[in-house]
């Protein structure tokens, strides 16, 4: 059976926040844990949106953070799958940091998040096949498989033999 199809494009989500004082560390500069927990929101709302489900974060790639977001900061974070498989979906993530006053916008975060979608019961469920239709959208698609792969493979779930698109990636001839 054929599962249905859902353009990636329309599991955009841009979210738009405020730092204030109750969001920051010592230094004046956004907390982590704050900037993840928005991450999350943001990533998760954008799986409910292909999936039209309740969905669970099941993972999250690495997380850096290039530059402090500082206080009075306005942080714009930007959303949507990548790739979808049976139940679960990779949402790749983006987050700026703007200082209105002086005009400046810097990309502070990137990251790959795992949700899957879950019925009533918390019972894993199909989700919609993830169609990319633009240059950038169809490049994460072909890339999610091999990041999840290597998800599963450091997560003890996967044996690496099995993992056919890693080992293509480093078989010399």
């Amino acid at each position: 059976m054929l599962r249905k199809q859902k353009p990636v494009q329309d599991s955009f989500v841009r979210m738009t926040e405020l730092v204030l004082p109750n969001d920051t560390n010592t230094l004046n500069n956004l907390m982590g844990g704050r900037m993840m927990h928005l991450m999350d929101v943001c990533a998760a709302i954008s799986a409910q949106r292909h999936s039209n489900r309740i969905v669970v974060t099941a993972s999250v790639d690495n997380v850096s953070f290039r530059e402090g977001i500082k206080l009075g900061s306005v942080v714009t974070l930007e959303s949507q799958v990548t790739r979808s498989f049976s139940s679960s979906m990779e949402v790749h993530i983006n987050v700026w940091a703007e200082d209105i006053p002086s005009g400046t916008k810097i990309k502070s975060n990137e990251a790959f998040l795992t949700f899957v979608a879950v019925d009533q019961s918390g019972r894993p469920i199909d989700v919609p096949d993830a169609v990319p239709e633009t240059a950038e959208e169809i490049a994460l698609y072909e890339g999610a498989l091999r990041r999840r792969q290597l998800r599963l493979v450091l997560g003890g779930r996967m044996n690496p033999h099995e993992a056919t698109e890693l080992r293509a990636l480093f078989e010399l001839e």
